[in-house]
């Protein structure tokens, strides 16, 4: 049952006047200490807090804080004649006090329930108007997530507005959720996808730098090489800077500041002004760290997403990064010639396409499909297939640019599969 609380600030008893509120106030009469109002208010829900004070004090303004203007029920406050000034009054009405009156004496009953009633009266009005602003707030703030998912539908989906709209209200009904709040959701889906996907692309970009630069050592399509370059740093570098917006205050924050330090470490080594195989070398460790960080990156984000069907876009992803890493690996051991140790170099290319086949098979395995994601997956094995005869004759010049224009193509191809996950409707809606 409701009661009214009896906050006494006055430093006088409240005998006087709790005999009025016994016969007024239907609730039972509750004390109150100013140190733990707050408290009383959520263990007592009371109906009313009625005030005592000589004036506006230090120790009411602390009492009444702590509800931020907004207390959960009428708050009275009786005060002696004269006691607040005009000053004082608007003081009063922000710290969130609903009525107070000036009492000489004796409180009448009359008295007290007029004051009651009219503190309770207000109390009322200005909740159902949180509650009118409150209600507005969330119909602006759905609309605002139906209008971006129905962005999102459009871009990726390419269906019109009606239609977007007739799909995220049929999908919010199957699951049982407000279609603002599955709007929401398939937004925030959208941009962690977008974000993984970049993250992949980094670590490609790092093996697709190296794989470049020997290319140049390797003198073979040197026109295209200078161009691949510049592409490629300045892909690295915008998707930082997307990356660092979407990452901010999320807990893939740091590891998104380490890909950037990674990539600073590149970018320097990339601009030594004559390389050679040892710079070249060189180049590829610090690359190598950017692909670790690339890696860390793409998994924290995954994690702060937290939609396991993400999963399959970076998983995706990562076979661009290993299709450029075979290339690269294989230039490497031509540049070491027989007199070098070709056998490192080797390995990690027989590692990677290892992992691209398991990786694959994964792939082509998933039940996340479509018929777009069907015949990209067969794009994709075609193309493999290409790579493979280039990679049989990678030790002549001619089979060194059939292997570089064999990973372009396949990249191509990846780049549209990765999307092809992106946009699902399936990772989209998930």
């Amino acid at each position: 049952m409701p009661v009214t609380l009896l906050l006494d600030l006055a430093g006088t008893a409240f005998a006087d006047w709790s005999a009025a509120l016994d016969r007024t106030d239907p609730h039972p009469l509750t004390p109150c200490e100013g140190h733990n109002l707050v408290q009383c208010t959520i263990s007592n829900s009371p109906a009313l807090v009625l005030c005592r004070a000589a004036g506006l004090s230090a120790g009411l303004e602390a009492a009444l804080a702590g509800w931020h203007a907004e207390p959960p029920c009428a708050v009275l406050l009786l005060t002696p004649p004269g006691a607040l000034s005009a000053e004082d009054a608007a003081r009063v009405v922000a710290l969130g006090i609903h009525h107070w009156q000036a009492v000489a004496g004796d409180v009448s009953a009359a008295e007290l329930d007029a004051a009651r009633a009219t503190a309770r009266a207000r109390w009322l009005r200005e909740a159902a108007l949180r509650q009118s602003l409150a209600s507005t707030r969330e119909h602006l703030d759905e609309r605002k997530w139906v209008d971006r998912a129905k962005g999102v539908l459009m871009s990726t989906r390419e269906l019109g507005e009606d239609e977007a709209f007739r799909l995220l209200r049929s999908a919010a009904m199957t699951v049982n959720v407000r279609v603002g709040e599955l709007s929401r959701s398939v937004f925030e889906t959208a941009r962690w996808a977008d974000a993984i996907n970049r993250a992949g692309q980094l670590r490609m970009l790092s093996q697709r730098l190296v794989r470049t630069v020997a290319q140049r050592l390797l003198k073979f399509d040197e026109r295209a090489v200078e161009a691949t370059l510049r592409q490629s740093a300045q892909r690295v570098r915008d998707n930082l800077e997307m990356l660092a917006g979407q990452c901010a205050g999320t807990s893939a924050q740091d590891d998104c500041a380490r890909a950037a330090a990674r990539w600073d470490a590149l970018a320097r080594a990339l601009a030594t002004p004559r390389i050679d195989v040892a710079a070249l070398l060189r180049i590829d460790r610090c690359a190598d760290d950017l692909l670790a960080a690339a890696e860390a990156l793409a998994a924290a984000l995954q994690v702060a997403a937290d939609r396991r069907a993400l999963h399959i876009v970076n998983q995706c992803g990562r076979q661009r990064m290993r299709v450029q890493r075979v290339a690269k690996e294989s230039l490497l051991a031509a540049l070491q010639g027989p007199q070098g140790d070709v056998q490192v170099f080797a390995a990690r290319r027989d590692a990677a396409l290892e992992e691209f086949e398991r990786a694959q098979r994964e792939l082509e395995l998933a039940p996340l499909s479509s018929a777009a994601i069907r015949a990209r997956l067969g794009d994709v094995r075609e193309e493999w297939l290409r790579l493979l005869g280039g990679l049989r004759t990678a030790e002549s010049a001619d089979g060194r640019r059939a292997l570089v224009h064999a990973s372009d193509v396949l990249l191509q191809t990846l780049d549209a599969l990765t999307a092809a996950y992106e946009h699902s409707l399936q990772v989209i809606m998930a």
